[in-house]
């Protein structure tokens, strides 16, 4: 099957190409790459927009917080139009959109922050700083790994969450496997996890496991 990433949005079938999807399915059908690949309209003479797309999610995932344009240019295919553009639109998404909003009081409120995760082909580790009220601070991915695993260890998860002055922690990440039950890894670092934020008085509520088809909570399962 053609993908986006791989080939040319004039070589997809035209009920494959993102406007014809969004047209047709809405914009919450559409991934992350291709709502990107919307936005930036058009590749480079190197890169077709998907490969573009991709590439500037990896960027994305990988920052911190939203990056500035000057930061956008260093991707291959992105000049100081497209970064403007992007860093404009994603801090324009911010304003309207800020996650604080949101008040986590049972697993199922974690999913519409962490949904569009879950078709990565790898795992992503995220982690939602909360307040005394529960109500997100900041969203962050924490770690990138292989196909199925990735590697976490506890100071990268409490170090964001300690600057945030945090009340407490919701950590959450994507099995590409589309398989939600938890691997001894992931029961092992949840304990570990819950251990140091009892030890930094920022305590860890839940570890949400998810894929596009479901999720395990944790604190569901009276595992934490």
């Amino acid at each position: 099957m053609k993908t986006l990433v791989h080939e040319r949005i004039s070589n997809l079938l035209p009920k494959d190409r993102p406007r014809e999807r969004l047209a047709s399915r809405g914009v919450y059908a559409l991934s992350d790459i291709e709502l990107l690949s919307l936005m930036l309209g058009s590749g480079s003479s190197r890169k077709g927009v998907g490969r573009l797309a991709s590439d500037l999610l990896t960027a994305l995932d990988g920052s911190g917080d939203i990056p500035d344009a000057g930061e956008l240019t260093l991707i291959d295919g992105i000049g100081p139009a497209r970064a403007a553009l992007v860093a404009a639109s994603l801090e324009f998404a911010r304003r309207r959109l800020k996650p604080a909003r949101r008040k986590i009081s049972e697993p199922a409120d974690v999913m519409p922050l962490v949904t569009h995760w879950a078709d990565r082909p790898q795992e992503h580790f995220l982690v939602l700083s909360l307040n005394g009220a529960h109500e997100v601070l900041r969203l962050r991915v924490i770690s990138q790994g292989i196909l199925d695993r990735t590697i976490v260890h506890p100071r990268e998860v409490f170090v964001d969450p300690l600057s945030d002055r945090a009340a407490a922690i919701v950590c959450a990440h994507n099995h590409p496997s589309g398989n939600t039950d938890p691997s001894p890894e992931d029961r092992e670092l949840t304990r570990r996890l819950k251990d140091s934020g009892e030890l930094l008085g920022i305590p860890l509520l839940d570890h949400v496991i998810f894929t596009q088809n479901g999720y395990y909570s944790f604190l569901e399962k009276g595992n934490i």
